[in-house]
């Protein structure tokens, strides 16, 4: 198991948007693809941010899933709709230690 975290940056005062329209709009398409772990917004470090953590069998798992759901039209026309509330994003794969309760 792989873990993925994303860390979208919004602009100010665009998080509340952001997350309103990928709840209502992305989530149920991008949860065909990937388990989603949790989603946090930060109150410390890079403020307005949004943290997501995606579960993957592995790296051929994500590659893949993430494959597909790039050729999803669905989610082609969601992407658009995002766009205007990022300033940076980030990706980080996290394996788990043997010991970690997600292992």
């Amino acid at each position: 198991m792989i873990y993925e975290q994303r860390i979208y940056e919004m602009k100010p005062g665009s998080t509340g948007a952001f997350l309103k329209v990928y709840e209502e709009e992305g989530l149920a398409i991008i949860t065909q693809y990937a388990k989603l772990v949790g989603c946090w917004t930060s109150e410390s470090g890079v403020l307005n941010s949004v943290v997501f953590l995606w579960a993957y069998e592995d790296f051929g798992h994500r590659t893949a899933q993430r494959a597909k759901m790039g050729a999803n039209p669905a989610w082609q026309a969601f992407v658009p709709k995002i766009l205007p509330f990022l300033v940076h994003q980030e990706s980080r794969f996290l394996l788990p230690a043997p010991f970690s309760p997600q292992a």
